[in-house]
């Protein structure tokens, strides 16, 4: 049983000395005092894993403690303990961020139960904290297009399982980065990440790097060498490219896949190990297989799960969240305020084919915020190339620099709507607006003409482009 500490806040004498005696016999270190005053107070230095608190404390109700605690930025479970009389204010705590709630009577193992769970979800809450702040700066993981999230909900499925992972997606879409998530969220999580890129690597070279090799392989060198297979021993070999290695390196990776050893170049000695492979590759592997350049066996050990990547062109309506994303992360770096992202910038991004997807997303807005003057990235800033006719118009909806901030929120909302299978609900929390104003939208498009209101801007609030 996990010793959680607990946090007793405003119960009568009779229920603290109930709750006392139960929790030390179960194991608990425990705290106690009258007020939300002092909860506030011992939650800074006593840091408990649970609050019982009174649904009736001396000083205030339930839901200012709950209040309180979570603007605090505390990740501590609160259960709300009460009689039959204080199920409302039970009620209203949960709606304030209370967990859960215990009524009297005490039993032992209810009160078990009830403290093990809200502590439980405590841990989870600070786990999915953590992994949130580990995987910020990954933009390949910012967003909410329908093809993007059922590939993040099939790694969180994945990831706590052995199984090896084949992520297909063009370059430059963050198949490390999703690699990278797939660790985070595993039980190997505190092992190595270990990244080897397979590209245009001779033979004996990517033998040596990936297995290691004998004293006296390479002229001068007369030890002996570990490799990356043995670096990521216990953790995760993530395999970059993975369908340009040469026949024989497949063969001595699909060892490592069935049997979990392997032999060094220029030695006999079988290494055993322990490691999780995930593959990414920019090429089609089946086609590869067909071709007679990839091993049949090779690709079905590796392709156990297997997921595809989208291109950024395939989930345009993600680009304002990405750039602002990128500004937000650059801003914060530099400690300085974020700049904004211009209509008439953001109909430029939507009208690109992105050939280089994130990477050359990234690389734009990297070179315009170098330009950008007076704390905006406007047109002006951008490259050539994205003003230079390569715009992909697929549909015939492209919108060109110069389009006016009618036809460019209206592009927006409607690829958004487009991408999220016409819920205007998803839409309306990709873009930042309200369900309400989109529909309100849809009806002047129908009407063919826009009704009164605001002009359209394109801002970045904290981090998250929104159109007002």
């Amino acid at each position: 049983m996990t010793p959680f500490r607990v946090l007793i806040v405003g119960a009568n004498q009779q229920d603290g000395t109930v709750l006392r005696s139960h929790l030390r016999e179960l194991g608990f270190e425990t705290a106690e005092t009258g007020t939300v005053e002092g909860a506030q107070a011992l939650a800074a230095t006593f840091k408990p894993s649970v609050v019982l608190l009174a649904a009736a404390a001396p000083d205030g109700p339930a839901t200012s403690l709950c209040s309180a605690l979570r603007a605090a930025g505390s990740q501590a479970a609160v259960v709300v303990v009460a009689g039959e009389a204080d199920t409302p204010v039970a009620l209203a705590a949960l709606s304030s961020g209370a967990d859960g709630y215990l009524f009297r009577p005490f039993q032992l193992d209810g009160l078990r139960a009830t403290v093990e769970r809200a502590g439980e979800r405590r841990a989870l809450r600070h786990e999915i904290s953590g992994l949130r702040e580990r995987i910020r700066g990954r933009l390949a993981l910012v967003g909410t297009s329908p093809d993007l999230a059922s590939v993040f909900e099939l790694m969180r499925r994945v990831a706590p399982t052995k199984a090896t992972v084949l992520i297909h997606g063009e370059s430059g879409v963050g198949k490390h980065h999703l690699a990278q998530l797939v660790h985070e969220l595993s039980p190997r999580r505190d092992r190595p990440f270990v990244e080897v890129n397979c590209a245009a690597i001779s033979e004996p070279l990517i033998d040596s790097l990936l297995f290691g090799h004998g004293p006296g392989v390479f002229e001068g060198d007369v030890h002996r060498r570990a490799g990356q297979v043995e670096a990521a021993r216990g953790g995760t070999l993530y395999l970059h490219e993975v369908g340009q290695l040469p026949q024989p390196i497949q063969i001595k990776l699909l060892r490592v896949l069935q049997e979990g050893l392997f032999e060094r170049l220029g030695g006999r000695e079988l290494v055993e190990t322990d490691v999780r492979v995930v593959a990414g590759s920019s090429r089609d592997l089946a086609e590869e297989v067909r071709g007679g350049r990839f091993r049949d066996d090779l690709y079905y050990r590796l392709s156990v799960v297997s997921a595809a990547l989208p291109a950024l062109r395939d989930r345009k309506a993600d680009i304002p969240a990405l750039v602002a994303h990128q500004l937000a992360e650059r801003s914060r770096a530099a400690g300085t305020p974020p700049l904004m992202a211009s209509a008439g910038l953001l109909s430029a991004f939507f009208a690109y084919s992105w050939p280089g997807n994130l990477r050359e997303l990234s690389a734009v807005v990297e070179q315009a915020a170098a330009r950008a003057v007076g704390g905006e990235l406007r047109t002006e800033d951008l490259p050539p190339v994205l003003l230079g006719g390569t715009a992909e118009l697929g549909g015939g909806s492209g919108l060109i620099p110069g389009a006016t901030l009618f036809e460019i929120e209206r592009e927006a909302i409607l690829r958004t709507l487009e991408q999220a299978g016409g819920s205007t609900a998803r839409a309306a929390e990709v873009l930042g607006i309200s369900v309400r104003k989109i529909q309100y939208r849809l009806k002047e498009y129908r009407a063919g003409q826009p009704g009164r209101r605001d002009p359209a801007t394109v801002v970045a609030f904290g981090g998250a482009a929104r159109l007002r």
